[in-house]
């Protein structure tokens, strides 16, 4: 059962929709009690990241986010909470990953934001990624992405420049997309992670 972790910045009902849609069954954390009852977490996130770290660590379960062994899925912004530091607020995030959150830049053809479909690869091998093929595409919106490193990232996309698309790091992971408005991949990664 999938526990979605609530802090006031995260676009729920079209998560919460797809994991119905699915059968997945969820409910929801507000409170360190609330962590028990589950064996998975999202880590949802729209917004602004900085805000969304203040909102975060206003709840007081950030240190019961950093100690989890459970597998942790953050989702956009939720992703880049999981990063040691973001662009967006000049903030520290949760440090659960030793990379950063950087800004895109504005001066070139591309729009900013980011707004539409991309073709994901994944670069290891990992069941959040099972029966998805490479170059499969998922929906984004962001302005902010997570700087490519090798060690931690599990897929890659290009927008711009190169940069992670997910991340993993032991029970840890992260995706820059929305997997819950990625049509029949999409739900196959959520369903992956149900399995994880």
């Amino acid at each position: 059962m999938i526990g979605i972790i609530t802090y006031g910045a995260g676009n729920i009902f079209s998560l919460t929709a797809a994991l119905e849609r699915l059968g997945i069954p969820y409910g929801m954390i507000n409170k360190e009690e609330d962590f028990e009852r589950y064996d998975r977490y999202i880590i949802p996130g729209v917004g602004h990241a900085g805000a969304a770290m203040a909102k975060l660590e206003h709840t007081g379960l950030v240190p019961e986010i950093k100690a989890l062994k459970k597998p942790t899925l953050g989702i956009c912004v939720g992703m880049q909470l999981l990063t040691a530091h973001s662009e967006e607020g000049d903030a520290n995030m949760l440090g659960i990953f030793p990379i950063n959150t950087l800004k895109f830049d504005g001066n070139t053809e591309f729009k900013v934001p980011h707004t539409g479909w991309n073709q994901v690869f994944p670069e290891k091998e990992n069941p959040l990624f099972e029966n998805i093929p490479a170059g499969s595409h998922f929906y984004f919106v962001h302005s902010y992405f997570i700087e490519y490193n090798k060690a931690y990232t599990l897929a890659s996309t290009t927008y711009i420049n190169k940069f992670s698309a997910s991340i993993w790091r032991d029970n840890f992971y992260g995706v820059q997309f929305h997997p819950e408005k990625s049509g029949a991949y999409g739900e196959t990664l959520l369903k992956n992670f149900s399995n994880l």
